[in-house]
């Protein structure tokens, strides 16, 4: 199976970092933003694909972000989208449930009551949504609690 797996940095990229013993055993491409905590993965035998930093709340960076996205997708022809967001998940999530690519959504460990801002964007677009904190099954219909990502 071909993963993208779709962060950013800082404790997004974390959190798909703690995912290593799912992901490795598959064919995978990276897509995140070029800072200090993901060079490492320059550095590794990861393959990458670098997006400029999509902020929080940055309309015009998702839309710009879009046509790579559209290409991205295009050329790798992922089985399978995994994002820990932040908000270029959002990105992702429309363009995969409109090429039909089943995209996965796993919520920030710091996300305790409520789902931030780009998980409640994707929440109607998403296969599986995956929460850490097992409250959130009471507020939420469609996520599933796994655990804490370690």
């Amino acid at each position: 199976m071909k993963l993208l797996l779709v962060t950013s940095s800082g404790g997004h990229f974390s959190t798909m970092s703690g995912l290593e013993a799912f992901w490795q055993a598959h064919d995978r491409v990276w897509v995140t933003d070029l800072k200090t905590d993901t060079l490492k993965l320059r550095d590794s035998n990861e393959r990458v694909i670098w997006l400029p930093y999509q902020g929080p709340r940055d309309v015009w960076a998702l839309v710009r972000n879009i046509p790579p996205t559209v290409q991205i997708l295009g050329a790798e022809r992922p089985d399978l989208v995994i994002s820990t967001g932040p908000s270029i998940a959002i990105n992702f999530a429309i363009v995969a449930k409109l090429l039909g690519i089943r995209f996965i959504y796993i919520e920030s460990v710091s996300r305790q009551r409520n789902l931030s801002l780009s998980g409640r964007l994707v929440y109607p677009l998403v296969d599986e949504f995956y929460v850490q904190w097992p409250e959130l099954c009471r507020r939420y219909n469609r996520v599933t609690f796994a655990g804490h990502v370690q």
